[in-house]
C-alpha cells in the first residue's frame, strides 16, 4: 500500500502527537532514526517554537512557545518503512493527511513557519487589554493609576490614559512597566 502521493520525494511532513508530548516525540524520532538507520529517509525532526516575553511575578521572562500545540514537524522522504517508524513512535497518533497518505508541507508554508521560528526579536505575550484598569510601577508616573487606551503586541507598549491636573493624558508605556490593579 502507498503511503505516499506519487513522486513527492522529500518533504516536511506533519505529525500529530498528543499535546505536551511534542519534545518527547521529537527526541524519541531521532533515537528510533539513529537506531533503525532511517537517515537516509527520515533527516529532521522539528517541534516549532518561536520566543515570547511573558511577565512572571512583576518580571519579564523570555520563554519558547510551540506555535502548533499537538504537531511535530518531519523532513522525510515517505515509503512503507519511514512512514511505519514515525507513525509507530510513541504519543504519535498519525500524520497529517488523506486517510493514511501524509500531505507535504508546501514550501510556502513552511517558509513562513521558518520566519516564526528564527524570529531575532522576541515577541510579547501581553495579557492587557483596552480599558484594563492598571497601575504604573515605574518612570515618572510610578503608582499612578490609568486605563489603557491602546496596546502594540508588536513594540511591547501601552497607551494609558493617566489623569493629571484634572486631565486624562495619554502616556505611552512599556508593558512591564503596569500591572493590572
Amino acid at each position: 500500500m502507498a503511503k505516499q502521493a506519487k513522486g513527492t520525494g522529500r518533504n516536511w511532513y506533519v505529525v500529530h502527537t498528543y499535546s505536551g508530548y511534542e519534545d518527547a516525540v521529537r527526541e524519541a524520532l531521532i533515537q528510533r532514526i539513529e537506531s533503525m538507520n532511517m537517515q537516509d529517509k527520515i533527516f529532521d525532526v522539528v517541534v516549532p517554537k518561536e520566543t515570547q516575553i511573558v511577565i512572571k511575578k512583576g518580571e519579564p521572562k523570555t520563554e519558547k512557545k510551540r506555535l502548533f500545540p499537538g504537531y511535530v514537524l518531519v523532513d522525510m522522504m515517505v515509503d512503507d518503512e519511514s512512514w511505519y517508524v514515525v507513525r509507530n513512535t510513541p504519543n504519535v497518533t498519525g500524520f497529517v493527511g488523506s486517510g493514511t497518505i501524509p500531505v507535504p508541507v508546501s514550501e510556502e508554508e513552511f517558509k513562513v513557519i521558518k520566519r516564526h521560528m528564527g524570529q531575532a526579536e522576541p515577541k510579547f505575550k501581553i495579557d492587557f487589554a483596552n480599558s484594563d484598569h492598571v497601575v504604573v510601577l515605574d518612570g515618572p508616573f510610578a503608582n499612578y493609576e490609568g486605563i489603557i487606551n491602546n496596546v502594540d503586541e508588536e513594540k511591547g507598549k501601552v497607551k494609558v490614559l493617566i489623569t493629571i491636573f484634572g486631565r486624562e493624558t495619554p502616556v505611552e508605556l512599556d508593558f512591564t512597566q503596569i500591572k493590572k490593579k
